[in-house]
């Protein structure tokens, strides 16, 4: 089944969006003037699959249909923002809050307050102010390249059926996890550093 088929009348709406978060994220200020990182890496963005959304409704006991979907779930439209480092995300959380074309109406803080598994990322669910999207939510996921890289191959690994030593790997990722949670805090230091230094011989 293809997402047109299964989303139906609502498919160009969730495309409009989709389209219309990542024109927004592309506004952003991207370079900082201190000193000429860029805050954004990149974008990446999505319509969820009939087959994924389908099973989440499944998991939570609820009719699979897209009226149900998009009633009761909130990523239909999903947008990746990938940053250098951790201030970043936060930066740009704080940028997209004072929007007036959008509303967050929900956050989660999974980097200050961490997933059991390791998994770190800042979440908000944003309702559009464009009359005709009003009906529509998408998810902003907002992290880091190092968490990125975690968390791409921790998905992939968690969909491996019939995994031996299943408890060890997964301690083995919780570990990598915070070693890289780690990294990005050695990284936002040194670059605090760096700045520091540059403002002082300006």
């Amino acid at each position: 089944m293809t997402p047109e088929e299964y989303y139906g009348n609502a498919f160009p709406l969730l495309k409009q969006g989709e389209a219309y978060l990542k024109s927004l994220i592309e506004t952003y200020p991207n370079a900082c003037a201190e000193d000429e990182l860029q805050s954004i890496l990149y974008v990446k963005t999505r319509i969820k699959s009939p087959e994924s959304m389908m099973g989440k409704l499944k998991k939570r006991g609820l009719m699979e249909d897209a009226h149900t979907a998009l009633q009761s779930t909130h990523d239909a439209i999903g947008i990746r923002v990938i940053c250098s480092f951790v201030e970043e995300v936060y930066q740009i959380a704080r940028w997209l809050e004072k929007r007036e074309d959008i509303q967050i109406i929900e956050k989660k803080d999974y980097i200050s307050y961490p997933k059991p598994n390791g998994y770190r990322s800042l979440h908000l669910i944003v309702q559009f102010a464009a009359k005709n999207l009003k009906s529509i939510t998408a998810e902003i996921q907002l992290r880091t390249i190092a968490i990125d890289f975690w968390a791409t191959l921790e998905h992939q690994m968690k969909y491996k059926r019939n995994v031996q030593h299943e408890e060890t790997i997964r301690k083995e990722l919780k570990r990598c996890a915070d070693e890289i949670a780690s990294v990005d805090l050695s990284m936002q230091t040194i670059r605090d550093i760096l700045q520091s230094n540059m403002w002082k011989q300006i």
